[in-house]
């Protein structure tokens, strides 16, 4: 997709601007009923179109992302655009500056749209909990999208951007991207800077790419990636090919993600999706990963463990205040901004983060959940050297309807249970789509590789997508 209008526009067969004006014309007719944008930038972008525009009239040389439109979830800091990360608490809040990875996007000369849709401060597996409204499923419109980039993921599989940028922290571009059919890749922790990134959970937090091709997941973490001083936790994945011979291939099924409660006709999809590799030759191992059903639980203890820490930087003074009426003293303005500011599920894991932080339980919780954590890096690093990749369903049920969980935080929990192992051990981990349901909705299939192995994972990818097409 994103080589053939680039191919295009260094032909002169379409201009950047009339790009523009073609995707602003499909979020208008479209984003009435999914509701993807929180905003869009107009002014921005079609400023952006024109220099493209100019550069190419000049028969300067271009790259390949210079005039493609995208959007951002909204809690990746965008300059002079309001950035609100689904919350109230922030509806009024301009970002001062860029991400690093919106600065790099600029410099390719990518064109950005608007900012995307996500449950408050990325936290959620529906879209539900936006501050703002819910976003809906493009394939049934009484269905989520997923989340927490649930807006970026319903805005690339309707088609109203390119790609789209967003953050997983427990699968949150995986599991939308699943549930819109889409690819959705997150790359190894520190791969991709994260400064800019309103953080959930700083040890867990990825940027990435949701595409409608491996290929152009790959030319958009291309522009992305790499070290960064601004984010000391960042690195340079090594550039690798894939070029082992399907034979010579091993793919670890691990047998914890077949387990009871996956729902029987992803099973199936899943299984029909592993038959079609081993009829192309690749080897398939059944492998054991025993720890990998403690990560969620892990997860639930680290995750509102750092949410609690940096969500306290939101006091009511720094970062556009929302309450109007005087407040006569620093606590009473803490409180009342907070609690108006915040929604239920933010409340919720700064409470439950709080917790296992205080005296008497920081040993129980969070210390404990810390070790188990290095014990599931270590197994992970293991299956590694058995397997070159592993295989796994990105979800265990289909998209379920707007509603139909928001009254039960822990199974709405439960829809991240194939993903967050991947954010516990910091190795890449990519969706892909495995096929449709009888209901026609979108089934998701994860490969993940070892930590810093991006580009391969990605190279692989490609050649497994054409299998399962």
């Amino acid at each position: 997709m994103i080589q053939e209008l680039h191919q295009k526009l260094i032909n002169k067969e379409i201009t950047a601007a009339q790009l523009v004006e073609g995707y602003f014309d499909e979020i208008e007719k479209k984003d009435k009923e999914i509701n993807a944008f929180l905003t869009l930038d107009k002014e921005g972008a079609f400023k952006k179109a024109q220099e493209i525009d100019e550069k190419i009239k000049k028969g300067e040389n271009i790259g390949i992302l210079a005039g493609i439109p995208c959007a951002i979830k909204d809690n990746i800091l965008l300059k002079g655009v309001k950035t609100t990360a689904g919350s109230k608490i922030l509806k009024n809040y301009i970002a001062s500056f860029d991400a690093t990875v919106i600065k790099k996007l600029k410099e390719e000369g990518a064109i950005i749209l608007g900012k995307t849709n996500l449950d408050e401060f990325a936290m959620g597996s529906s879209t539900e909990n936006s501050a703002f409204f819910t976003t809906k499923n493009p394939y049934d419109l009484e269905r989520v999208p997923g989340g927490s980039s649930g807006g970026s993921a319903a805005a690339v599989s309707s088609k109203m951007a390119v790609f789209a940028l967003g953050s997983d922290t427990g699968g949150s571009i995986r599991q939308p991207a699943a549930f819109c059919g889409i690819v959705g890749f997150k790359p190894s922790y520190g791969a991709v800077s994260r400064f800019g990134l309103i953080a959930m959970a700083s040890s867990l937090d990825v940027i990435g790419p949701l595409t409608l091709t491996v290929e152009d997941a790959e030319i958009v973490f291309e522009a992305i990636y790499g070290k960064d001083e601004k984010d000391a936790t960042s690195f340079e994945p090594q550039k690798e090919k894939f070029n082992k011979k399907p034979e010579e291939t091993i793919i670890g099924i691990p047998k914890e993600f077949f387990i009871k409660g996956l729902d029987k006709e992803i099973e199936e999809i899943i299984k029909n999706s592993i038959k079609k590799l081993e009829s192309n030759h690749f080897k398939i191992k059944e492998i054991s990963l025993p720890l990998s059903p403690y990560s969620l639980a892990c997860y639930y203890i680290i995750m509102p463990a750092e949410v609690s820490a940096n969500l306290a930087r939101y006091d009511g003074i720094r970062y556009s205040p929302i309450l109007k009426e005087a407040v006569l003293n620093l606590k009473d303005l803490y409180f009342k901004t907070r609690g108006e500011g915040f929604g239920k599920e933010v409340r919720r894991r700064i409470v439950l983060g709080t917790y296992v932080l205080s005296r008497g339980y920081y040993e129980a919780f969070y210390k404990k959940a810390q070790k188990v954590r290095r014990l599931i890096i270590k197994e992970w690093e293991e299956a590694f050297k058995e397997v070159d990749f592993i295989l796994t369903p990105t979800t265990p049920a289909p998209p379920f309807k707007i509603g139909e969980k928001t009254a039960n935080p822990l199974e709405m929990y439960l829809s991240d249970i194939f993903t967050v192992s991947a954010n516990i051990s910091g190795v890449p981990a990519i969706n892909l789509l495995s096929g449709f349901t009888k209901n026609n909705l979108p089934v998701g299939m994860q490969l993940v590789s070892k930590r810093g192995s991006d580009f391969l994972l990605l190279d692989f990818s490609k050649k497994i997508e054409a299998i399962l097409k």
